[in-house]
């Protein structure tokens, strides 16, 4: 039963049923924003947790990400099972981030016995997550999610270098107004978001948006995509602030390795 609610947690956490958004939904973000959370002042993540009773694992929970990956441990991770087909996307201007949901279901990932499918991506600029105390300009976070609500989260850190011809047709289509909205009309080729060498650490953690939920499965990249100034900065223009959740304690986690 405590399995269950946490998973019907996460559902509802993400909206899955509906459009899925950040790490919340449309719907979630409708909700969140009768919360009042956000980056700046009396509603950034410093507060996050006095916001609203559905929020208090912002403040107590103790698998809260992002966090910076040091020390991890050596283990025999499994290789990834990444199954990605092009696909027409929309792209949402949430208030919070700009979010992609792909068109069909044919977007998966398998970890031993169980098949995720994609249900959008989103950034955050500059990242979230760090490597040895390394920040990164942006960070990507592809949300899977299997069947019975179980989450994980694909995390992809660009460096500044050239522009990310990936990205370049959902950039050109990055609405300007929140809660906007708009369709790429040609399809992403969504396997080539993500690098070539696939190597990646792995830990448990939590949604880095309102209500925090914890459960998730990450999954960080250890190589670096590349991104021009002019993305990077297009993206912080239309979004206003720094929209990055600061590091959380690790609280003696294993990160994998």
């Amino acid at each position: 039963m405590k399995k269950t609610l946490i998973y019907l947690t996460l559902l509802a956490s993400l909206g899955f049923g509906a459009s899925v958004g950040a790490e919340t939904s449309t719907q979630a973000s409708s909700e969140s924003h009768e919360a009042h959370w956000g980056y700046t002042d009396e509603i950034s993540p410093d507060y996050w947790g006095s916001l609203s009773d559905d929020y208090q694992v912002c403040r107590d929970g103790q698998e809260q990400s992002p966090i910076n990956i040091t020390n991890a441990q050596d283990v025999d991770l499994p290789a990834l099972a990444l199954n990605s087909k092009d696909s027409k996307v929309s792209v949402l201007n949430n208030g919070h981030t700009i979010q992609v949901t792909p068109q069909n279901n044919d977007n998966t990932l398998v970890i031993g016995d169980k098949t995720y499918t994609l249900k959008q991506f989103h950034f955050h600029a500059p990242s979230e997550n760090e490597i040895d105390g390394k920040q990164y300009p942006l960070e990507g976070h592809f949300v899977y999610k299997t069947e019975d609500g179980q989450i994980t989260v694909v995390s992809v850190l660009y460096q500044y270098g050239k522009e990310n011809t990936g990205l370049k047709a959902i950039w050109s289509k990055m609405p300007t107004k929140v809660d906007s909205e708009a369709t790429v009309s040609s399809n992403i080729a969504i396997d080539k978001l993500f690098p070539t060498s696939q190597d990646y650490y792995n830990f448990e953690g939590s949604l880095t948006t309102p209500p925090c939920t914890e459960g998730v499965n990450w999954i960080v990249f250890k190589k670096q995509e590349t991104i021009s100034k002019a993305q990077v900065k297009k993206f912080s223009k239309v979004i206003g602030v720094k929209n990055n959740r600061p590091l959380q304690d690790v609280n003696g986690r294993e990160i994998k390795d």
